[in-house]
């Protein structure tokens, strides 16, 4: 509520002109050409999702692109529940010696008294929670839901490295900076949940008991990633695992990977522009955490998910290269997850959608092909990415 009622007003007054200049537009028009919806308010309809590393809007069928969703961002200081529960975001650090640009864009404020915005943001954070085993990152709903915001696009969301292996361009938005669009809401309308279909997996893992969270206040999920990784000593798994998890810095150590617990989904200067830290090569990595909303054994799995997305930004194919597709590194961050379940004694692993990546229970002969075609299955139908 408004204060004054000419003020109350003229914000309604300034709302309803920028709907009224809206674009409207759909997520295969616009990642088509992201670029040229640079900066416009549109309106979009589609399917919101989320999951471990996503916060994002589809359309109903594909659209054929490597990453088929523009990635869903609220405005600096909204404190909206919903989000993805972990990313990985690359900026120029302080000391950043490259040509960097920060962009310039319009202030966005979006209508949180909304009734819509109450019922989406309450929708798009509810986890499920029903089986038994770990569900790592898995939203109860998917909406479809008319969004209204400032869109933000670029012809390339690739980050690329110059011929010294140095990073030299930034890329788009979102987990990675692979998305190359992004939507800034400002409204949200037209909201119709979807319950997601877990019943096969829970009823795989319905005798499970819950993962232990760890000895009280001592509980160090690295120190849990770790022994997870030990328990794979000597395998490729295990040795990946320990590789991905040397990238977060020892107490006291200069790095370039900064873990930060709290938003996950807001966006505004502070976020688009260079950062206020330096780092040994100019660059940050930051690893953002909702660890409210990773209880327990899920943030030793998100630790390494993150970790593996880290190791893969900071080791290119060769210099001089774009990014591999964000597909790639999906599957290579989801296959070291479920290798670290293994190692931490997980019986059970279940991905957003309701599929059951790991099973103790299948005979061996079976696991490698199961968790490659149900990895390639969420990723491809549920995660909106593609080869």
């Amino acid at each position: 509520m408004k204060r004054f009622l000419t003020a109350a007003v003229l914000a309604f007054a300034c709302v309803a002109g920028l709907q009224a200049q809206a674009v409207d537009a759909t997520v295969c028009a616009v990642l088509k050409n992201p670029k040229s919806f640079d900066g416009k308010t549109v309106r979009i309809k589609g399917i919101v999702f989320a999951g471990l590393d996503v916060f994002a809007i589809k359309d109903s069928s594909p659209c054929g692109y490597q990453v088929d969703a523009i990635w869903l961002s609220y405005p600096q200081g909204t404190k909206a529940k919903s989000g993805p529960l972990a990313v990985v975001e690359v900026q120029p650090a302080h000391n950043y010696s490259g040509t960097y640009t920060a962009p310039t864009r319009a202030a966005v404020t979006l209508d949180k008294s909304n009734k819509d915005f109450k019922n989406f943001d309450n929708l798009m954070s509810q986890g499920h929670s029903k089986g038994a085993g770990m569900c790592l990152g898995c939203a109860r709903y998917e909406v479809t839901a008319t969004l209204t915001g400032r869109l933000d696009g670029v012809a390339d969301a690739a980050i690329q490295w110059d011929a010294a292996g140095k990073v030299k361009g930034f890329g788009g938005f979102g987990n990675m900076n692979a998305y190359p669009a992004r939507l800034v809401l400002e409204s949200v309308s037209d909201v119709t949940p979807k319950e997601i279909d877990y019943s096969k997996a829970d009823a795989a893992s319905k005798n499970e008991p819950a993962m232990p969270f760890g000895a009280g206040d001592v509980f160090d999920p690295y120190d849990a990633a770790k022994k997870s990784a030990a328990a794979l000593a000597g395998s490729p798994a295990g040795d990946e695992i320990t590789k991905d998890l040397a990238v977060f810095p020892k107490s006291g150590e200069k790095s370039d990977v900064f873990v930060i617990n709290g938003v996950t989904s807001e966006t505004g200067p502070s976020y688009d522009g260079p950062g206020t830290k330096d780092s040994p090569d100019g660059v940050l990595y930051n690893c953002l955490m909702n660890q409210n909303r990773l209880d327990g054994q899920a943030q030793v799995r998100a630790i390494v998910h993150l970790g593996q997305h880290v190791y893969d930004l900071k080791t290119p194919t060769a210099a001089g290269q774009d990014a591999t597709p964000l597909y790639v590194d999906e599957y290579n961050a989801w296959m070291m997850t479920v290798a670290s379940s293994m190692g931490g004694g997980q019986k059970f692993l279940t991905m957003p959608g309701g599929y059951l990546v790991w099973s103790a229970t299948w005979p061996a002969a079976e696991r490698e092909g199961t968790i490659t075609d149900t990895m390639n299955s969420y990723l491809t139908n549920d995660a909106a990415l593609s080869r």
